[in-house]
């Protein structure tokens, strides 16, 4: 039987960070819904109330960003943690692509390890280096732009007008929101259900000996 251990993966700054980014993007998603869609959903009652839902988790979401990105910044693992390296790129995607579609479902262990300093296998760090340095920036420039249509006039325009930009806005927020339902499902597929979602509320995760697992 292999021996349990316990390791500290998730600071309470990242955690804090975790939570609160997630309760503003399922805001922002089902807000967003009810003003693309006014006619089929209403559970936030009028259409003024869900857009200012919509713009107070915007700017929650965006100060949060901000929070994580100079956290990782000052600690000097931004880069370790989020980008991947050569031989991720060319070895470990593959590698951790051939686990999730297959291996997985044999039981066999995921073949990335975390440690505090190398928290993501290859196809985490490349999604969120898309996630958080390309997606959620141009998300939250859209944004910005389309809660100050008057001041910013000009941006808007040179954007290629106000209906461009709606629409850009509407199908970043949907990739950002098919990324939100990949990254739940992933994070399921520990040795238990539950084995990768503990850690993000105590910030200890249990692992087997040398069968540690990655995250999802």
């Amino acid at each position: 039987m292999s021996e349990k251990r316990m390791i500290y993966l998730q600071p309470t700054p990242v955690r804090i960070w975790h939570w609160l980014n997630a309760l503003g993007i399922v805001t922002l998603c089902v807000t967003g819904v009810q003003i693309r869609f006014p006619e089929f959903m209403a559970i936030f009652g009028s259409y003024k109330t869900a857009i200012m839902l919509h713009n107070t988790a915007g700017i929650v979401v965006s100060l949060s960003f901000s929070l994580w990105f100079f956290y990782y910044k000052l600690s000097g693992k931004l880069a370790k943690i989020y980008v991947p390296n050569p031989d991720e790129l060319k070895y470990g995607l593959v590698r951790q692509a051939f686990f999730y579609f297959f291996r997985y479902f044999r039981g066999d262990p995921s073949p990335h390890h975390a440690t505090p300093d190398n928290k993501f296998n290859p196809m985490q760090k490349s999604a969120y280096l898309a996630i958080m340095f390309v997606l959620m920036p141009l998300v939250a420039l859209t944004g910005i732009l389309l809660m100050n249509v008057t001041p910013l006039r000009e941006l808007v325009l040179l954007s290629g007008g106000l209906k461009i930009l709606v629409a850009v806005h509407f199908l970043l927020a949907c990739s950002l929101c098919a990324f939100l339902f990949t990254h739940i499902y992933l994070a399921t597929l520990g040795h238990t259900p539950m084995a990768y979602i503990k850690p993000m509320w105590s910030g200890w995760e249990e692992t087997e000996g040398d069968e540690a697992e990655g995250h999802h």
